[in-house]
């Protein structure tokens, strides 16, 4: 049996924040093959994940806040902004339609934002995982190594803050 500690989950916080990319995943599954994916993944409040969908490799992919706040922002075939769901821990749930997590149809544009420092979720995917397939990026968001990532993501999140294109799920 293994068990997931805070002090566990404080130690891979402390890795994403002094990660290139202010995220770090932690395995939990022992294969790419194994049938089930899951994974806890630390996102710092400056990670950028950019947006991509799942279509060449068709799965269901599960999101649940295990600590913080999450943003999931969904899009169209252009980039324009068609959804926002909020998840978060039970601290969160009485805020204006947080929930606890989200499902994402494999051929939905999106990305996920933290909303708080911190913050880890639990994510469940259909295995076998295949890293040259599983994510097709959306050619209208800047890659991550692109010099204007961060004026895009300072747009995500100018959004979040915009009431009229939010969403929330109930």
């Amino acid at each position: 049996m293994k068990t997931y500690s805070n002090s566990k989950l404080d130690d891979l916080v402390q890795k994403a924040k002094d990660s290139e990319r202010s995220r770090l995943n932690l395995n939990l599954h022992q294969s790419y093959e194994e049938p089930c994916q899951r994974l806890l993944n630390a996102i710092g409040l400056s990670s950028y994940i950019r947006p991509h969908r799942h279509q060449l490799d068709p799965k269901l992919e599960t999101l649940i806040a295990v600590r913080g706040l999450f943003a999931l922002i969904t899009f169209d075939d252009h980039g324009k902004i068609l959804d926002v769901v909020k998840f978060g821990t039970e601290r969160y749930l009485e805020v204006n339609g947080v929930c606890v997590g989200v499902e994402i149809p494999p051929n939905v544009w999106h990305t996920v934002i933290a909303l708080k420092d911190n913050s880890v979720l639990f994510e469940v995917k259909e295995g076998p995982f295949d890293p040259l397939v599983a994510k097709e990026f959306a050619e209208w968001a800047p890659a991550e190594t692109d010099f204007d990532v961060f004026d895009y993501l300072g747009l995500l999140r100018s959004a979040l803050l915009d009431d009229i294109s939010i969403k929330t799920a109930d």
